[in-house]
């Protein structure tokens, strides 16, 4: 496991207080749930040099059983280069256009919106290359556990149309030799996985990744 195992350990109490306060019963047993959240939250608060008050109203505004978020990204090649995101909020750092996966969207679609959204291109998703635990590769702590599944995208035309947004500064694209140069947004994706989504692309009959 590439994270730290207080990580984990946190991630798994806070996922065992919210699915408990959803069920509990009774006062006692809410209280115990409640002292399980303090201690998860102190855990990712020290951990992580956090706020601890802003963690505490993070997991107060989760809800109902607890399981893995999912973060859905688009992989776009046009020849040998890859389509890459300038996020505003992360510094203008790189990374695959992408996001949470919204209620009531299909994984494909929240990934075509994201890529038009994002980078202004019109694209398909056309395969799922990977679908991996954010806890087991190379990203910074987060407070929560996260699905990262990355989908392999056509753009349908190359006409571009990026609009002003509140995510993204610029779009670019990306031989594979340019990437270590890169400052990139690695909460949301390592140089690893963009060398492994360029192998992807000249073995289009591999199999799709997972942890």
């Amino acid at each position: 496991m590439t994270q730290p195992p207080w990580l984990h350990w946190a991630q798994r109490l806070q996922a065992l207080a919210q699915t408990g306060l959803t069920f509990a019963s009774n006062d006692f047993d809410r209280e115990r749930y409640s002292q399980i959240q303090t201690i998860a939250a102190e855990m990712l608060a020290q951990g992580g040099q956090s706020d601890f008050d802003s963690v505490v109203r993070l997991f107060n505004a989760q809800e109902g059983y607890a399981t893995p978020k999912i973060d859905v990204r688009g992989v776009v090649f046009r020849q040998e280069q890859i389509l890459l995101v300038r996020e505003k909020l992360d510094g203008g750092r790189w990374t695959l256009p992408g996001g949470w996966a919204d209620v009531g969207e299909s994984p494909g679609l929240a990934v075509e919106r994201e890529i038009w959204e994002e980078a202004g291109y019109q694209a398909r998703s056309v395969k799922l290359l990977a679908l991996y635990d954010r806890n087991k590769h190379e990203h910074p702590p987060f407070i929560f556990h996260v699905y990262k599944a990355f989908f392999q995208c056509e753009l349908i035309h190359d006409q571009q149309n990026l609009v002003a947004n509140a995510e993204t500064e610029e779009s670019g694209w990306f031989h594979r030799e340019d990437l270590a140069a890169l400052d990139l947004s690695v909460g949301r994706v390592t140089l690893h996985q963009l060398e492994r989504f360029f192998d992807h692309y000249h073995h289009p009959d591999w199999p799709t990744d997972f942890d």
